[in-house]
């Protein structure tokens, strides 16, 4: 997985619980209980992350959970129409979302899970399809994975040695 560090710190960060589990621990005395919090954070303007949290209490394990995804904050590109630059496929553990680009006036077109992160990005026209397991945490994971690996066509132009109008061509 391909991370840009960004300084969390200067960016306004949102942040969006996408689950929390309460996770059993049984031991001789009875079960501990503990919470597991899915947290996506992002600016609205290219940049998002998601981050994992536990803690005996669901506060703290949202806060923790914010933490953990700030750590892991990656860059977007979003183009002219709020879309991204091209189709891609993010895969994470057995769960796969196929990103597609979409004309302006398309909306958010995602399930549960990606919708959270895609909206986090400011991304505002996409299609979205999850394919494989429906795990919420895989869900959060391949997308940020499939977003993380797109490059602007200056970029490419660029790996390419060529100028961005004779990509066009």
């Amino acid at each position: 997985m391909k991370h840009t560090i960004i300084d969390a710190h200067e960016l306004e960060l949102n942040e969006k619980v996408v689950s929390i589990k309460r996770v059993t621990k049984v031991v001789k005395g009875g079960r501990h209980f503990r919470f597991s919090a899915l947290v996506v954070v992002g600016d609205g303007n290219g940049h998002v992350g998601a981050g994992i949290g536990k803690a005996m209490e669901i506060p703290e394990a949202i806060r923790k959970g914010k933490e953990d995804a700030m750590k892991r904050l990656v860059a977007v590109p979003v183009d002219a129409n709020g879309s991204i630059p091209h189709d891609m496929i993010g895969k994470f553990g057995s769960s796969s979302v196929l990103l597609k680009k979409a004309p302006e006036g398309t909306g958010v077109i995602a399930g549960g899970p990606a919708r959270s992160v895609i909206e986090m990005a400011g991304i505002t026209n996409i299609r979205t399809k999850s394919l494989g397991s429906n795990n919420k945490q895989n869900v959060v994971l391949a997308t940020i994975e499939g977003l993380s690996q797109l490059k602007t066509p200056e970029e490419v132009a660029k790996l390419r040695g060529k100028t961005v109008e004779e990509l066009y061509k």
